[in-house]
């Protein structure tokens, strides 16, 4: 039976989640709001709209490996705390914007800071492998939680402060995370395995050629590049099916969240045990596939039959969202944890902005139908992937 956390797990993974969810926060607090406020500064163009929101997700895939190999060689919190220091001045420089250009600069600036493999190998180090499920579901369910707080909040903070306040509020969130990490977060004691570092070179070379490892990243670049193009479509879809408006779509995602957290438990469950992690990893994806292939055949039926399907999809990716960091943490070498969690967030980044480029060019061409057909053609690649060049080997030793 699995032992319950100890004091320190806790207070590790609740300190680093505040974390994520500070900065979380202040970006997914952007989405209901930034394509209006852009489109409202000088030089606007469709084009530079889609870069303004989108040259985020590209600067993290760029950067994202090498925080995570930094974070391997020098002190995690100090990795850290400089990519939240560029995520306030990328902040900071968003809200003094008054031009679409210094708008996509801001933007860029903030994605360079890219502090998740690092974040993410810092609680890799302070748990035990086999709390790692546990302590990934957590940050994950914290997430999501701050992913439901930002749709209802952001329209009320937008007309307090406007979008350049929000910014402004970013910043400072950004600087609350840094007193979080020092104050609250448990220092690491240094391992003689965790320094003894390869070559950079090695390291990159080891983390891509792992079996174990890329089929890893595989999955979660189809995570997000489905998150990503799904969301091109649904809120549309949920205005025309509910009749509610943008800004009273928290009224659907609260019971679907809250739902779907308790869908993804079993998973989780399920997969705290070494001998069935695969498992519970190929029914997660093939819940995932029935989701989509239920909004397929049934975007046009009723509005219950949707909020269903969505309510199985975020079931499923909230599983797969705390089973796939686990399992790299678990399974990436002690001296190379931060450089395999970079080189898995590089995926889930590219995924982000792949899926964003496809599912838009789908959509003009093929329609709603179509993106969800894609999307399912994804996920069964995704799952035959999982069915014959995936079988994870986890011991508590992990």
């Amino acid at each position: 039976m699995t032992k319950p956390m100890s004091p320190a797990e806790r207070k590790a993974v609740f300190s680093l989640a505040s974390i994520f969810s500070l900065r979380m926060f202040g970006l997914f607090m952007l989405l209901p709001v930034l394509a209006i406020y852009a489109d409202e500064l000088s030089g606007t163009t469709p084009v530079l709209l889609g870069l303004a929101l989108g040259v985020y997700g590209l600067t993290q895939a760029i950067f994202q490996l090498p925080f995570g190999m930094l974070s391997d060689r020098i002190d995690r919190k100090k990795v850290i705390t400089c990519g939240l220091i560029i995520f306030a001045a990328g902040s900071i420089i968003a809200a003094l914007s008054d031009s679409i250009e210094w708008l996509i600069i801001g933007r860029a600036v903030q994605g360079t800071g890219a502090i998740s493999a690092a974040v993410l190998a810092l609680n890799a180090d302070l748990t035990r492998s086999e709390q790692r499920t546990k302590s990934m579901a957590i940050i994950g369910i914290s997430i999501g939680s701050t992913f439901l707080m930002s749709l209802i909040l952001a329209p009320i903070l937008q007309s307090i402060m406007g979008v350049d306040g929000l910014f402004w509020l970013i910043a400072v969130l950004a600087v609350m995370a840094i007193l979080v990490l020092y104050k609250v977060v448990p220092d690491v004691v240094p391992t003689a395995e965790r320094n003894q570092h390869a070559p950079i070179r090695g390291q990159i070379e080891g983390a891509l050629k792992n079996s174990q490892l890329m089929p890893l990243n595989f999955g979660i670049l189809i995570l997000h590049l489905v998150l990503t193009a799904l969301f091109l479509v649904l809120p549309n879809l949920l205005i025309t099916q509910s009749g509610l408006s943008l800004s009273e779509h928290w009224k659907l995602y609260t019971p679907i969240l809250l739902i779907s957290v308790l869908g993804m438990m079993p998973f989780v469950i399920i997969g705290s045990k070494p001998k069935f992690v695969s498992i519970a990893y190929r029914l997660a994806i093939s819940l995932l596939l029935i989701s989509l292939v239920a909004l397929v055949i049934g975007q046009d039926h009723s509005l219950a039959w949707l909020l269903v399907s969505l309510t199985l999809l975020f079931s499923a990716f909230n599983a797969l969202e705390s089973l796939l960091p686990s399992l790299v943490s678990q399974l990436a070498p002690a001296n190379s944890k931060g450089t395999a969690i970079g080189i898995y967030n590089t995926f889930q980044f590219s995924g982000i902005f792949l899926g964003g480029l496809a599912g838009g060019w789908i959509l003009g061409r093929q329609g709603v139908t179509g993106v969800f057909v894609f999307c399912s053609i994804a996920v069964f690649g995704w799952l035959l992937v999982s069915c014959f060049a995936t079988n994870f080997k986890l011991t508590k030793s992990n």
